[in-house]
C-alpha cells in the first residue's frame, strides 16, 4: 500500500493558486511485494523484462562472462535526438499515457505541483537541473529527463557540494530524474513520474567538463562482483559509502535504492551513527547507480506519500537472505508466462494530469 491518500484538490488550477518462509524458493511469487517496497508498480510486461535481465545476467555469469549492464541506465544516448512522430489519434482512450508525456519537451508554466504517486502521476511547473554546475554534470542529455520538483533540484545541488567536501569527489554525475511534465516514460522507468526521484551514478564526476558526446556515450562503472554476492573490491571504495551516507542523511530523503551487494557493503563498513542505513533499501539492478527518492514536499496536497521504511538498519542475515538466494541470483522462468497487461492510460492517472498535458508551456 502507499499509505493514506491525501485529499485531492478539485482542479490543478486551484491547487496551484523478506517474506517469511519460502521466499528464496519462489522469487516470482514474491516479486510483486519486493517491487511494491520500491513503489515501482510495474505492469506484468515490465516485470517480465526484469526477470529476463536477471536470467540473462545469470547465464552470462555461468558462462564466464560479466553480468549484463543495466539495460536502461547504461543505454547510450545520441547527439542528434529526433522528435517522436505525431500521434495519429492522441485522444484514443486506449493510448498509453507514456506516448503523450514522452512527447512533451517543456514543462508547464506556473508553480510546481506534484500530482499523484511516484509510479502513477505527473508534475506541473517542473524545474530543470542545470546540465552543468560547479559540482555536478547531467548525463544522457538527449533523454531530456533532468526535470524535477524544485526540492529535488535543490537537494542534488546541495548534495553534490557536500560530496565534493566529504568524499573528495570532484562532483556527481546525474542520471534520469523526470520528464518535463513527469508521467510515464516510454523507456526505462516505472517510477520517476512526479519529480521526486533521481538517479546518481556511482562513478565520480571527472575533474573536467565532459563533452556532449561523452555524456551520451560514457558508461558508469559496475560496482558489483561477478557472482553478485558482494561489491567488486576493485571498483568500490570508502568514498562510495560517504556519498550514499550524505544522501541518506538529507532530511527530505525517504528512500535510497541500491543493489543488495552494495547494501551488504554499507552494513559491513558503516561506523558511528548508522541510523541512515534504514533509508537504504536493496533492489534489483542499481549496480551502477543509486536512486534517491524524497518525501512529498510541503504545499503539495495532491502528492500521494509512500509508507516510510521501517526504522531498522536492515542489515541482519534475515534482511538480506532473500536477495542472495540462488532463486533470486539464478531465477527460473515461470512455467506459464504471464500475459502482458496493457500500459497505463491517461484515464488511469490522477485527473489533473490531463490538465498538465494541455497546459501552456513555460518560456525557456
Amino acid at each position: 500500500s502507499h499509505g493514506a491518500c491525501p485529499r485531492r484538490s478539485p482542479t490543478l488550477m486551484q491547487a496551484t493558486a523478506a517474506p517469511a518462509g519460502g521466499a528464496a524458493e519462489r522469487p516470482f511469487d514474491h516479486l510483486w511485494s519486493r517491487l511494491r517496497e520500491s513503489a515501482i508498480e510495474l505492469p506484468v510486461m515490465n516485470v517480465r523484462a526484469i526477470l529476463s535481465l536477471l536470467l540473462a545476467s545469470a547465464i552470462a555469469i555461468l558462462s564466464g562472462g560479466a553480468p549484463l549492464p543495466g539495460a536502461f541506465a547504461q543505454d547510450k544516448g545520441t547527439l542528434n535526438p529526433k522528435p517522436l512522430p505525431p500521434l495519429a489519434n492522441p485522444r484514443d482512450p486506449d493510448l498509453a499515457a507514456k506516448q503523450l508525456f514522452g512527447r512533451k519537451v517543456l514543462p508547464t508554466a506556473g508553480p510546481s505541483q506534484v500530482i499523484g504517486f511516484y509510479a502513477k502521476g505527473c508534475i506541473a511547473g517542473a524545474q530543470a537541473l542545470p546540465v552543468t554546475g560547479p559540482t555536478w554534470q547531467v548525463m544522457r542529455l538527449s533523454r531530456n529527463r533532468n526535470w524535477a520538483h524544485p526540492a529535488m533540484v535543490a537537494l542534488l545541488e546541495r548534495l553534490s557540494a557536500r560530496v565534493h567536501r566529504d568524499a573528495g569527489w570532484p562532483g556527481l554525475l546525474i542520471g534520469d530524474m523526470a520528464q518535463p511534465r513527469g508521467g510515464p516514460m516510454i523507456t526505462g522507468h516505472a517510477s520517476h513520474q512526479i519529480g521526486l526521484d533521481a538517479d546518481v551514478w556511482l562513478t565520480p564526476m571527472p575533474n573536467r567538463l565532459l563533452s556532449r558526446n561523452e555524456r551520451e556515450e560514457m558508461s558508469a562503472v559496475m560496482m558489483v562482483r561477478r557472482d553478485r554476492l558482494d561489491i567488486d573490491p576493485h571498483a568500490w571504495t570508502p568514498s562510495h559509502l560517504r556519498v550514499i551516507r550524505d544522501a541518506a542523511r538529507e532530511p527530505s530523503v525517504e528512500r535510497i535504492f541500491v543493489n543488495a551487494a552494495i547494501k551488504k557493503a554499507l552494513c559491513r563498513e558503516a561506523r558511528g551513527d548508522r541510523s541512515w542505513l534504514s533509508k537504504v533499501r536493496p533492489m534489483y539492478g542499481h549496480d551502477y547507480h543509486f536512486h534517491i527518492r524524497i518525501k512529498c514536499p510541503p504545499g503539495n496536497p495532491q502528492c500521494e506519500p509512500q509508507t516510510p521504511p521501517k526504522p531498522t538498519e536492515g542489515c541482519t542475515t534475515g534482511d538480506l537472505a532473500y536477495w542472495f538466494s540462488d532463486a533470486v541470483l539464478h531465477p527460473k522462468p515461470p512455467k506459464v508466462p504471464p500475459k502482458p497487461k496493457p500500459p497505463i492510460t491517461l484515464a488511469q492517472l490522477p485527473p489533473d494530469c490531463a490538465e498538465v498535458l494541455v497546459a501552456p508551456a513555460a518560456r525557456q
